[in-house]
Formats: C-alpha cells, structure tokens, sequence
C-alpha cells in the first residue's frame, strides 16, 4: 500500500476522502451549480503518488491544490498539501450521463503529497495555502474561503463513514486550476498566516 511522511515516520492511510466545490470562485471557474450539502468523493489508497504525471491514457490531467489532513483518534491530527489530479474531460462526460466521477479522479497517480506536519496548538483557522508553478503564484485560498470548514468537514464525514488512523482528508480547491505541462515545476505550501508549516515541489512527467 502507498505510504506518506509524518514528520519522520511513514504512514498508511487506508482512503482519501475528498471534498468538492468548497469554494465558491472555484465552483463558478468551472460553471458548477453551488450544491445544497456538502460534495464527497473517495479516492483510493492506490491513487497516491511522489510522481506528477501530466497525462493519464492520452488526456491532459488537470491539478487542484489543497489542504489535507491526517486523522488520527478520530480528530484532524495533522496537516500537508496535496494535489488533486483530475481527468477534466473524461469527467465532464461522466458527470454529462449522470455518471460517477471515480474513472476521472481515482485512478492510480491522482493524489499527491507533501508530508504532514502535526498541528499541535496551531489554529486550523489560521491554514492556508498556496502553489507556484513555475514560480508563478496560481492558486491561494484558505479557512476564511471555505464554505465548509475543516472541523464541520470532519463531523459530515465521521456521521456516515468510519475513518481510520491516517486516513486523508482533502478540503477542496481553491480558484485558479488548470492543465498540468510536463516539465512543469510545482511548488506548494500550507502556512499559518505568513509562517510556512510544509512544502513540496515537483516536477510533472
């Protein structure tokens, strides 16, 4: 199974469990309906990657930056980023059919990692995030934008699903994604007001 990096250790998370249209400039870059209730997709442990693909079978991926967490005893333990990587057109036909979204963002390569940093006593309302790619600031956003924030996230989520040590959640996008390019050098960030928390960089194939 994938592993990730806490601090120095490795852990498994048994699921990603995903959140959807958390933020409204995000929802109307892309022409979505705000939704009624909270959107949540799962992403296997399979999907996780230290690799950046740009493509998957001959279509362009698409990136989504977002801030994660780790859980642990049932609280939201720590913190990374992580990239969403999304088939953008074979989603559009699926969601196009009434169809689920699994072929377009579940698929082996669709999920990267920074590690993850405990929180200890750093205010979940002071997270945000940003990603550079190419050294251009691309995306930013964070607690104040999201239209569901982390702990009510945790609460919906724990009220119909069992999460287990280690397993990721992932809060959503903020506005500002776009087509990944191989050769494309990404770097992204989670920071506490203006103090940097942890950071990965990547270089997409």
């Amino acid at each position: 199974m994938n592993r990730l990096s806490l601090d120095t250790s490795q852990v498994t998370p048994a699921k990603i469990v995903c959140v959807g249209r958390n933020y409204l400039e995000h929802i109307r870059e892309l022409g979505n309906a705000t939704p009624t209730q909270m959107v949540v997709f799962n992403k296997p442990n399979s999907a996780i990657s230290e690799r950046l693909y740009s493509q998957r079978d001959g279509e362009s991926l698409h990136y989504e930056g977002e801030i994660c967490f780790l859980v642990r005893d049932g609280q939201l333990h720590a913190v990374g980023f992580g990239l969403d990587l999304t088939r953008r057109e074979l989603q559009s036909t699926l969601k196009a059919g009434g169809l689920p979204w699994e072929r377009a963002k579940a698929f082996d390569g669709a999920a990267c990692f920074s590690s993850f940093t405990a929180l200890g006593d750093t205010a979940i309302a002071s997270l945000r995030l940003e990603l550079e790619i190419n050294g251009e600031l691309r995306q930013q956003g964070g607690y104040e934008l999201m239209m569901h924030k982390p702990d009510a996230i945790l609460a919906d989520i724990a009220a119909f699903m069992t999460l287990h040590d280690d397993d990721v959640i992932m809060t959503g996008t903020p506005q500002g994604v776009g087509q990944v390019a191989a050769g494309d050098r990404f770097v992204g960030r989670i920071l506490s007001g203006d103090r940097e928390l942890v950071s990965q960089a990547w270089v997409a194939e």
